[in-house]
């Protein structure tokens, strides 16, 4: 209706404006009646991008889009989305948009949607309040639900075809992450209505609430956008969880569908403080896709051990190429770079190697405490170059490749991450020194001398680390009290070991280890996978005698050495459902929105957050197994726990692989109270 001309008008004026100020993202929705390849051309120089309106086939089309002398104007829409589809405009097609009629075909009308090839279908509610409530056939409180699961069970079948904008909100919000739509979540909105006369006005939907209920005072004229901002009724919309009504709050699809549409919950006794007025079906929609898809949309890392490893190691390598590109301007970061890109070239044992010091669990806490120096602009360039070096050299004499490896050292010692410590010098003394394989183990040439050193060498000078063995078929567990990266537990880690307390400490690991395996078997056996390093802590043990999960990798756990086996055993336990715990929250999403809402807890004095719920019904699980099988149930323990689950089966900000969670922590206490 502009017609070319000022529509060319408005483009250039934008585009004048905004230059050099922001990113201009053009957009125009029409039916299409209008559209030929005179304004597709236009759209084309500018960059605008085109949706269309489109109900489905002819018959859903035609049930509120026909002439006004009553003739269809179907034929017409499939033309100008044919004219867009075609080879010059192609890139300009932005989807379809479909308003639901619950008296249509939904398997038609998304089979006709999906015959246009659409980059993209969005399905809408048609615009209703509580003064003014949706048709319902049959007074069906759910029939826009029903009728939108139908819609979804066929996309299913079909492949999911083309993006479906609701359907992909729901399941980025079941899964933890952010709305799509504005019609869904609790996403702020960032939405201003210029019209145009120059008013300023709140999202135009809600002018279908009363009479109104869109201005706000303000002109393009006489007022910045800042000042719409702070309308009190733009404001609303931008408060998330607190903008919705009480009984919205407490509803745990809430971060899904986000209290519905703003202008649905209208009611003229009370404004927008509401449910939506479809609210029955947005629940059942929620729920159903939830139920449709929980078993796909559950991370593999909840029930794959071997998975949340991999998705572990990924992380660490991420961590290490954000320090890398932080650091790289740095000259003796950039050495040790290219020796570590050098190893992991030669393939084969060097990439086993590489992979296992990488994979070190305190790898990871170096390079957390590098990436924070570098962001706080503290100068770590020269240390963090130095622990580089030291993994690469370790990497080489693992692998036993011919590569030069040389390692920087201070005050007089150089740490080669899983292998030792190897003194080079007297206290206060730095230097280089270069590493290589022998057939007898390693050598290190400082200078003009050298020496051999490593498992079969006896240098006083070389430490090596330790290890112990939980059992004849486990892996040895590193003994780690060299690591000068062990310090990230919540209490200090102890100096070197003497031999003789190293003997002493691997048998009360033996004797808990054996008491944990005749308690909880089954506990034990998921305590054992993937723990690879233990550090001895200084002081005696907390209450219970639990262990410490540091700012490590997940296979590194602090115990205090002083425990006795009793409490030794208990720390293993529960340290390792604590590095459990947070390397699932690490990889995966188990709750979103954390510390929005506040839970009554059995065991704590003030609500919480759904993580520290989380976190002590998944750790006091195995506490209650344990209990039971050597000192008998504390009383009252499993009600506490079962009364915890209760609220975290209804808490909403459980993602469905954290539901999941749930539903394994109650199977295992169904196990214990059996």
């Amino acid at each position: 209706m502009a017609g070319t001309a000022r529509l060319r008008l408005v483009c250039e004026e934008f585009s004048r404006a905004l230059t050099g100020i922001a990113a201009l993202d053009l957009r125009i929705h029409t039916n299409g009646l209008q559209l030929s390849t005179r304004y597709l051309d236009l759209f084309a120089e500018f960059g605008v991008r085109v949706g269309i309106s489109l109900d489905g086939d002819r018959a859903a089309n035609d049930r509120h889009r026909r002439f006004a002398d009553g003739r269809t104007s179907h034929p017409l829409v499939l033309a100008a989305v044919a004219l867009l589809r075609s080879a010059p405009y192609r890139h300009l097609y932005q989807g379809l948009l479909c308003t639901v009629d619950v008296a249509n075909d939904p398997v038609a009308v998304l089979d006709a949607l999906v015959e246009l090839d659409p980059p993209r279908v969005d399905f809408l509610l048609p615009h209703a309040t509580w003064e003014t409530p949706p048709a319902r056939p049959d007074d069906a409180p759910d029939a826009y639900a029903r009728w939108l699961l139908r819609i979804f069970d066929h996309w299913e079948r079909l492949g999911r075809p083309v993006p479906v904008r609701l359907f992909e909100s729901l399941l980025s919000t079941l899964r933890g992450g952010p709305s799509l739509t504005e019609s869904l979540g609790l996403a702020p909105t960032d939405l201003v209505v210029v019209e145009t006369d120059g008013t300023l006005e709140q999202v135009d939907s809600l002018k279908s609430a009363f009479e109104g209920a869109a201005a706000t005072g303000f002109n393009v004229f006489d007022h910045a956008f800042d000042q719409v901002a702070a309308h009190p009724g733009v404001r609303a919309r931008q408060l998330g969880l607190a903008g919705v009504s009480d009984s919205c709050r407490r509803c745990p699809v809430v971060r899904s569908c986000g209290g519905g549409l703003y202008t649905h919950r209208y009611r003229q006794r009370n404004g927008f403080d509401n449910p939506s007025v479809y609210c029955t079906d947005l629940r059942e929609l929620v729920d159903g896709v939830e139920g449709r898809t929980a078993h796909r949309e559950t991370a593999p890392q909840l029930s794959d051990p071997a998975e949340l490893a991999r998705s572990q190691e990924e992380l660490t390598r991420i961590l290490l190429a954000r320090l890398n590109a932080d650091l790289a301007g740095d000259p003796d970061w950039a050495h040790a770079w290219e020796l570590v890109a050098a190893v992991e070239r030669t393939g084969g044992a060097g990439a086993d190697a590489l992979d296992a010091v990488l994979d070190h669990p305190f790898t990871r806490t170096w390079v957390l405490a590098a990436l924070d120096a570098a962001r706080e602009g503290r100068r770590g360039g020269a240390e963090a170059a130095r622990r580089l070096t030291a993994l690469a050299a370790a990497a080489v004499l693992r692998g036993g490749l011919d590569l030069p490896a040389e390692v920087a050292y201070r005050d007089g010692e150089v740490y080669l991450p899983t292998l030792g410590l190897l003194r080079l010098g007297e206290p206060g003394t730095q230097g280089r020194a270069s590493l290589r394989v022998t057939d007898e183990g390693y050598v290190v040439r400082d200078g003009r001398s050298e020496h051999r050193f490593g498992p079969a060498a006896g240098d006083a000078r070389w430490q090596p680390v330790r290890t112990w063995s939980p059992g004849p078929d486990a892996a040895p567990v590193a003994l780690e009290d060299l690591d000068p990266y062990r310090n990230c537990f919540p209490r200090p880690p102890r100096l070197r070991l003497g031999a003789g307390e190293t003997e002493e400490w691997r048998g009360r690991l033996d004797r808990a280890w054996a008491l944990l395996h005749k308690a909880v078997p089954g506990f034990a056996r998921t305590a054992a996978a993937g723990l690879t390093t233990l550090t001895p802590l200084a002081g005696g043990p907390r209450a219970g005698g639990w262990g410490e999960a540091g700012r490590s990798g997940p296979g590194a756990l602090g115990v205090p050495y002083a425990a006795g086996v009793r409490e030794t055993a208990l720390a293993l336990l529960t340290g390792r459902r604590r590095t459990r715990l947070r390397a699932l929250t690490e990889v995966t999403d188990l709750y979103a929105l954390d510390g929005e809402w506040q839970h009554p807890s059995p065991w704590r004095s003030r609500p919480v957050p759904v993580s520290r719920l989380l976190a002590d019904v998944h750790e006091r699980v195995a506490v209650e197994a344990y209990r039971r099988a050597t000192a008998g149930p504390e009383p009252g323990g499993s009600d506490r726990i079962h009364e915890a689950l209760d609220r975290l089966s209804a808490a909403a900000e459980l993602t469905v692989t954290g539901k999941r969670l749930v539903a394994e922590l109650r199977y295992e206490l169904k196990a214990v109270d059996a």
